[in-house]
């Protein structure tokens, strides 16, 4: 499969990885819905993309707006071969903090949207994947997750990020595996500290020591070499079942 003949959908469209990933899309010729649960944003960036790019406002952990959002997107592009699950929250809490345990419901909040939500998306796409024309290989579409280097190394108070992580990562072998009757791929990507609105958020000291961390290139990741490797993902059709750290060779510390 090639980029120009995309038609992808991103989920947490509206901004950050997401938003990159879409932008590079767009670049190589393809087309791509956003889905986010941010309204404005998610229109806004639709617009600044141009007429390749439409947006679905759409909670990635609600089953059947799931489901509708998908069938719309496959509808306005006329098929869908490329899920890229970018939806996603960190979720930073210690397990006992100063006010006590944190409570359980922060707990299964993570785990709906950045685990169950990128279920339900899997399925979704797949289930209109499956009836795609097939290419030469026999290929119909590629699924990519968003893992985290803390799916290896999580940090005092990612419990709840990095089992959800770990857990993305983990269930894209058996679904490479089931899919692969339907020439469905599934990649996952385990990406280091990036500059996301999050991070760009952050005192300028404070991202400057987290940059000093990764051993080379000694910065923080672009969204845009994120959206590089999905395109390559999507291009090589032996990148199958694993999970692939961009991550400039860092190894997170506890804090």
């Amino acid at each position: 499969m090639k980029m120009k003949d995309a038609r992808a959908v991103v989920t947490g469209g509206a901004s950050g990885l997401g938003h990159a990933v879409a932008s590079h899309v767009v670049a190589s010729g393809g087309k791509v819905v956003l889905l986010d649960v941010q309204e404005q944003p998610g229109l806004a960036a639709a617009a600044t993309l141009g007429a390749q790019t439409g947006f679905i406002k759409c909670d990635v952990t609600a089953e059947q707006e799931v489901n509708a959002a998908m069938q719309s997107a496959h509808e306005r592009l006329g098929n869908i071969n490329l899920l890229v699950n970018c939806a996603g929250v960190i979720g930073a809490a210690r397990m006992l903090g100063r006010s006590g345990p944190v409570a359980g419901e922060f707990f299964t909040r993570v785990v709906h949207i950045n685990l169950i939500g990128t279920f339900l998306c899997d399925k979704a796409a797949a289930a209109l994947m499956q009836h795609n024309a097939p290419s030469a290989d026999g290929e119909r579409g590629l699924l990519i997750h968003t893992s985290s280097v803390a799916a290896y190394e999580g940090q005092i108070g990612q419990a709840a990020y990095a089992a959800t992580k770990a857990a993305v990562a983990g269930m894209t072998l058996p679904i490479a595996r089931e899919l692969a009757m339907f020439g469905i791929r599934c990649v996952a990507v385990a990406p280091g500290i990036f500059r996301t609105p999050m991070v760009a958020g952050m005192p300028p000291e404070v991202q400057d020591s987290l940059a000093r961390q990764i051993p080379f290139p000694p910065r923080l990741g672009k969204p845009e070499e994120f959206a590089q490797l999905v395109g390559a993902i999507f291009e090589n059709p032996m990148l199958n079942g694993t999970t692939i750290r961009l991550d400039g060779a860092i190894r997170m510390q506890a804090k």
